[in-house]
C-alpha cells in the first residue's frame, strides 16, 4: 500500500488512538476501539530494546481480544537497528499490522537526551536516512510524526514534512506544537494546515482535540485526512464516540455520567487485571483519569495510589459512589 492506498485507508481510519507511553495498553486499546476509535496504536516501541529481545518490550506488541489490525509506532536513532526491528515487527505481526509509525515527536526528556523522538528533528539529514532505511526494509506503509519544530517559535514541519516525504514516507503525522513546548499552552492547528499544503501524502492531526467538535473543527480549519486523539481519550474512551458522529454530521452522544465513568474505569481494571495478573498498579493513573471531577475524586486520590488489585480499584469506586450519591 503506497500514498494512494494510505489516502483510501484513512477514509475509511479518520479517528486514531496516538501511541502513548503507559497509557495505550491493550485494555485502553480495547476501551477506545468499543467506543468508535478507527484504529489504535500500541505504545511506542524502543527499536533498541527490541534488538535486545526485551520480553517487556516484546510484551507491547500483543494484540487485545478481537483487535484485528493495531499500527506501531518505533523510536530510535539509529537507521539499520531501526530497519532490523521494523522488519521484524512486520514479519511478527503480519496482517495485524495496519502500518508503522516512526516517532520523532516525543519531546520527554529521557527520550530526546539520546537522540530519539523530536531530537531527530534537528537533524534533518539523518531523520531522512531512518526513514529511507525502515521504508527499504519492510513492505508495509511507514508514516513520520512529528512536532511543529523544535524550538519555541521556530516552525520547521513543512520543510521536515517534504524531506520525510522524500525519503519515502507514505503519510505524516503533525502534532501542533514546539517539541520545547512539551504539552504547554495550545497546539497551533495552523501548524498542520501548512503541512497539509506542502506534502502530497496524507496528513493526521493531533493536539487538543478532546470533543467531537474539536475533531470538526480540526478537520475544517486543516485539512487533515485522519484525527489523532491523544490526552484528550485519557479517562475518556467516550471522545471517540463523540467524534465519530460530530464527523459524520451526526449530533454528539451526550456526556457519561458519574456513574458510567466508573462502571468503565471498573471494567479497565478488570481487562487489565485478565491480562496482566492481580497487581494493576498501571491503572492507578487511568483511575484518577476517570473520575477526575466526580464529588470525592480529591479524597479519593490518596487511596487510589495505594490500590494493587481489582478490588482495591472497586473499594474505592464503591466510596466515591456512595459519598456522590450515584450508582453504576
Amino acid at each position: 500500500m503506497g500514498v494512494d492506498g494510505m489516502f483510501d485507508y484513512f477514509r475509511q481510519h479518520r479517528i486514531l488512538l496516538a501511541p502513548m507511553a503507559g497509557v495505550s495498553d491493550e485494555a485502553f486499546r480495547a476501551l477506545c476501539r468499543e467506543q468508535g476509535a478507527d484504529l489504535a496504536f500500541t505504545e511506542m516501541v524502543s527499536a533498541k530494546g527490541l534488538s535486545y529481545a526485551n520480553e517487556k518490550t516484546h510484551h507491547l506488541l500483543r494484540l487485545a481480544p478481537g483487535e484485528d489490525q493495531v499500527a506501531v509506532q518505533l523510536f530510535g536513532h539509529e537507521p539499520d537497528t531501526m530497519a532490523e526491528q521494523a522488519a521484524w515487527i512486520e514479519q511478527e505481526m503480519g496482517e495485524s499490522l495496519a502500518y508503522l509509525d516512526v516517532n520523532m515527536g516525543c519531546p520527554a526528556r529521557k527520550i530526546v537526551s539520546k537522540g530519539d523522538g523530536s531530537a531527530l528533528m534537528k537533524d534533518p539529514a539523518l531523520a531522512a536516512a531512518i526513514v529511507r532505511a525502515v521504508r527499504a526494509a519492510v513492505s508495509c506503509p511507514v508514516s513520520v510524526k512529528f512536532r511543529r519544530g523544535w524550538a519555541m517559535g521556530e516552525e520547521t514541519a513543512p520543510e521536515f514534512a517534504r524531506r520525510m516525504e522524500n525519503a519515502g514516507a507514505c503519510a505524516v503525522a503533525v502534532h501542533g506544537r514546539f517539541a520545547e513546548q512539551l504539552y504547554r499552552g495550545s497546539a497551533d492547528w495552523g501548524a498542520i494546515a501548512r503541512v497539509k499544503e506542502a506534502v502530497a501524502v496524507p496528513v493526521v492531526g493531533n493536539g487538543d482535540v478532546r470533543s467531537g467538535a474539536d475533531a470538526v473543527a480540526m478537520v475544517e480549519r486543516t485539512g487533515c485526512d485522519a484525527v489523532m486523539i491523544a490526552r484528550g481519550a485519557e479517562g475518556n474512551p467516550w471522545v471517540f464516540a463523540q467524534a465519530k458522529a460530530a464527523l459524520a454530521g451526526e449530533p454528539e452522544p451526550p456526556a457519561p455520567n458519574a456513574g458510567e465513568r466508573v462502571a468503565m474505569a471498573r471494567r479497565h481494571a478488570r481487562l487489565l487485571s485478565e491480562r496482566e495478573g492481580k497487581n494493576i498498579v498501571r491503572m492507578r493513573k487511568h483511575a484518577m483519569w476517570y473520575l477526575a471531577g466526580l464529588p470525592g475524586a480529591s479524597a479519593a486520590r490518596a487511596k487510589i495510589n495505594a490500590c494493587v488489585s481489582v478490588e482495591d480499584f472497586d473499594a474505592v469506586f464503591d466510596e466515591l459512589l456512595a459519598y456522590g450519591g450515584s450508582s453504576a
